[in-house]
């Protein structure tokens, strides 16, 4: 591990370059920590120009955890269409109704967060530095670009277990300097390696766990989000027939010039959805 020099010289240039580089995004102007869930969530994989908007009129719609813990889930996943991985709006319905079950609060501990469905170990340690201040391991993509590139220049396949020890080093362990503090810290950290990533190669290939993203156009993802979309145009209806949802499907399929879909691929994509709480079969229609 870098000794204790490097680590001073390592802060000292990240709080600099964060002043230089700082943005003034939205939820970056609260500490409520139903509000930084949500934004953490958005922020998995979704550039953030895509997040802005849609994370205020989320919270317009659900304010609280415990007004999206009483929501319909298919109202929850109409918000969440365009985001991305529709399993995390599930995910995050679940948790509230927990959160919701235990008073309405988001705890504070990283074991009691990463209790909730959907929450990991980067979600809980942004909750916890961004909401409430307190120290936390908080490794996403930027944070990791920075590592490697300041501390591991001409490394590859980094894995992560060398980072967390620097994270554990550097983080801050209280909020009594609002100028260094874990949720000054981490912005730092986030907007210094947004930049390196616009300015050289992206340092984050360097590390093990670096995988690219599959091509989303014509995957099974694709088809996935895709009949969910349709279900949720038919939900304030009851439903819709298998027949209905296959037409619908290869109108899109068709339009894009690729393969109709089977009545097989749609009953099989339909179970699919339904092993994973998206939708049902009621009456002989499906519905979310």
């Amino acid at each position: 591990m870098t000794d204790d020099a490097d680590l001073l010289a390592f802060r000292a240039l990240v709080l600099e370059r964060g002043r230089e580089l700082y943005r003034d995004l939205p939820w970056r102007r609260t500490r409520d920590p139903y509000a930084v869930w949500i934004s953490e969530v958005m922020l998995q994989q979704t550039q953030t120009s895509r997040v802005d908007g849609r994370w205020q009129r989320w919270l317009e719609r659900f304010p609280t955890p415990d007004a999206l813990a009483a929501a319909a889930p298919a109202d929850v996943l109409d918000e969440w269409q365009g985001l991305g991985y529709n399993r995390r709006a599930l995910a995050l319905h679940r948790a509230a109704q927990a959160v919701s079950a235990l008073g309405g609060a988001l705890p504070t501990e990283a074991a009691a967060l990463e209790a909730l469905p959907g929450v990991g170990p980067a979600t809980a340690a942004g909750i916890r530095a961004f909401a409430f201040d307190l120290p936390a391991v908080y490794l996403e993509t930027n944070v990791r670009s920075v590592l490697l590139h300041e501390l591991f220049p001409d490394a590859e396949s980094v894995p992560d277990r060398e980072l967390v020890p620097i994270l554990r080093a550097t983080c801050p362990d209280d909020a009594s300097d609002p100028a260094d503090d874990p949720r000054a810290w981490y912005y730092a950290l986030l907007d210094y390696g947004a930049y390196l990533k616009r300015s050289v190669p992206n340092p984050s290939r360097r590390s093990r766990g670096h995988a690219r993203q599959s091509r989303f156009e014509g995957s099974h993802r694709q088809k996935r989000a895709e009949l969910l979309r349709v279900l949720l145009a038919h939900a304030p209806e009851g439903g819709a027939a298998l027949e209905v949802l296959l037409d619908e499907l290869n109108a899109v399929e068709v339009a894009a010039k690729r393969a109709p879909l089977t009545e097989k691929n749609v009953r099989s994509l339909l179970k699919e959805l339904e092993s994973e709480g998206f939708c049902r079969l009621l009456d002989g229609r499906w519905t979310v």
